[in-house]
């Protein structure tokens, strides 16, 4: 079951796109699609939600979006690059006019004392702009930081579209 403030989030930024006109693709890693189900939970988000790509594996980011396997092996998956990268990709593989993307790690393993658990990179590209990028460091369990994760990816979807 989807907590209701998030519901009421979703549906309110849902509202925001359908009133300026626009189409929203999600380009996830660590939050597995959860963005793009959470949005998909409200009914009518059909005429907002264009596509997501649920790419988890660095493979998938690189034959679904078109991320440089090169730019992976450099910064890693997890960077401030491989999320730009992922919302170039969304837009052009997609028909929206605006893409959220998020790449992290939700822990509980896997975290280095240069990237620990939690570390999370957002990326928010509306067509014809750049890419605006946000770095956050969630507190929780696995759980907990992928629903950080899609209230970031909220808040960042709201700043692009505001411009």
């Amino acid at each position: 079951m989807i907590d209701k403030s998030l519901l009421d989030e979703a549906a309110s930024l849902l509202e925001e796109f359908r009133g300026a006109g626009l189409r929203l693709a999600t380009a996830e890693s660590c939050t597995g699609g959860l963005v793009a189900a959470i949005l998909t939970a409200v009914p009518g988000s059909s005429d907002v939600v264009e596509r997501g790509f649920v790419t988890y594996s660095n493979a998938a980011k690189s034959d679904l979006l078109g991320v440089d396997p090169a730019l992976i092996a450099r910064v890693g998956a997890v960077s401030a690059e491989v999320a730009a990268a992922m919302a170039r990709g969304g837009l052009a593989r997609s028909r929206a006019e605006v893409v959220v993307a998020v790449t992290g790690i939700a822990g509980p393993s896997g975290g280095t004392p240069s990237k620990p658990v939690g570390l999370v990179f957002l990326a928010g590209l509306r067509r014809g702009g750049e890419p605006l990028v946000e770095q956050h460091i969630f507190v929780g369990d696995r759980a907990g930081v992928r629903l950080a994760s899609v209230r970031g990816a909220f808040a960042l979807a709201r700043a692009v579209l505001a411009g």
